[in-house]
């Protein structure tokens, strides 16, 4: 029929689209993670202590776990527009809110609204990223995506910080919601609905069959399992390299080039990756193969002493989280159906805060009894049972498990 060349005459539209939707999540991102080296020094400045640093950061990935399934829920039955907004407002009002704060208790508070806001808005720009891209380049869209992303999220701790030092520290908190309230317009004027998308408004699946099917779906749940187990592990080193650092006698200049080095090899990974997968008919691959590369990068943590190879083995990390995370999305958008999409993309950030959230809290008493090393090889082993975790439930999938691209 006339498929083939309908699918030609859109695919200006889907490049413009995936364009616009880099460019917000490299706005919202870049706004948001301003405030991460911030809000600590302001929170202090307002009389906290470390403990109280410490739950209001808490506050936004709690919030932010428990909400992504129910909004990826809610923008399958209602369209991806109104969560997209709804989210980009939270985060914004989130930042003008945290300018006029005044204590640690309203502090903790607006976090979890942020947390509420990142919960709408990320699995629902995942979802119309996959709704809008021909499956042919879905890897590479995602390789796109999710380096604009990355890339947000590395650059603007480094802005922050130093419009902090240049403005101060309030002031950054203007500049954040200002940048993420530009991303709510853009969003408004040049995201339409998702053609051929409007499946939230014409199928509006039941709750309770709708997680039925994806707990049914062992290709899906084997990416929750891969992307669970790789974030135990990425928690661990977000929170714990800092004190490893410091213990081996480093400042926190090597801190910061050690961590530079990370996230700058995971954004750069993800293009490259996301095309290659796309030549690739079993993208399962890279997931199995990225989460072993992520456990032998954990290991050899333990094992450096200097900078230099502390820098290698944080490269290593991030390129091996830039090959496995960019497969399990796209594996995601191919195995589940797309009415079911924002749900499963709701499960995904869901996997992700809690994984990094049981590490934080269950990897401190194993480094103050056994030290840095038993933990980095106890992430390391954990992360190589989930990489043969994966491995064998993907594999035992009975059939193929997907709607077809762009059926209802």
């Amino acid at each position: 029929m006339a498929g083939a060349p309908v699918r030609h005459d859109r695919q200006p539209s889907a490049a413009r689209l995936l364009l616009t939707c880099c460019v917000i999540s490299f706005g919202c991102f870049f706004g948001s993670y301003m405030r991460i080296p911030v809000v600590p020094l302001f929170a202090i400045s307002l009389g906290a202590d470390s403990v109280q640093v410490g739950l209001i950061n808490g506050a936004f990935m709690l919030m932010a776990g428990l909400l992504s399934i129910p909004s990826g829920l809610v923008s399958d039955r209602l369209g991806r527009r109104l969560p997209l907004l709804g989210g980009l407002t939270l985060l914004a009002g989130s930042s003008f809110l945290l300018y006029w704060s005044s204590s640690p208790l309203q502090m903790a508070g607006i976090y979890l609204l942020f947390g509420v806001g990142l919960s709408a808005f990320s699995p629902t720009l995942m979802s119309y990223v996959a709704d809008v891209t021909p499956p042919e380049v879905l890897g590479q869209a995602f390789g796109w995506y999710t380096m604009a992303l990355y890339g947000g999220m590395t650059i603007g701790p480094a802005a922050g910080g130093l419009l902090g030092k240049a403005l101060g520290l309030r002031q950054v908190f203007l500049v954040s919601g200002g940048l993420i309230f530009v991303m709510f317009w853009v969003a408004l004027f040049f995201l339409p609905a998702p053609p051929g998308g409007r499946s939230g408004r014409t199928a509006r699946p039941a709750v309770l069959p709708a997680l039925r099917t994806l707990a049914e779906n062992r290709p899906f749940l084997a990416c929750m399992l891969a992307t669970f187990g790789t974030c135990t592990g990425f928690g661990m080193f977000v929170t714990f390299m800092p004190l490893y650092i410091r213990s081996l006698g480093m400042n926190s200049g090597h801190v910061g080039l050690v961590f530079a080095a990370q996230a700058l090899a995971n954004a750069l990974s993800r293009l490259p990756f996301g095309r290659l997968s796309d030549r690739v008919a079993d993208r399962s691959v890279f997931v199995t193969g990225g989460a072993a590369l992520f456990a032998l990068a954990l290991a050899s943590f333990g094992l450096c002493h200097t900078v230099v190879p502390l820098m290698a083995a944080a490269a290593l990390l991030g390129a091996s989280m830039g090959v496995a995370f960019t497969a399990v999305g796209v594996l995601i958008a191919d195995v589940v159906p797309r009415q079911l999409r924002g749900l499963a993309m709701g499960g995904y950030n869901t996997c992700v805060y809690a994984g990094m959230m049981l590490s934080a809290a269950g990897m401190g008493p194993i480094v103050r009894e056994s030290g840095f090393r038993t933990a980095f090889f106890l992430n390391c082993g954990i992360c190589l049972l989930v990489a043969l975790g994966f491995y064998r439930l993907f594999r035992r999938q009975p059939a193929r498990v997907t709607a077809g691209w762009g059926q209802p």
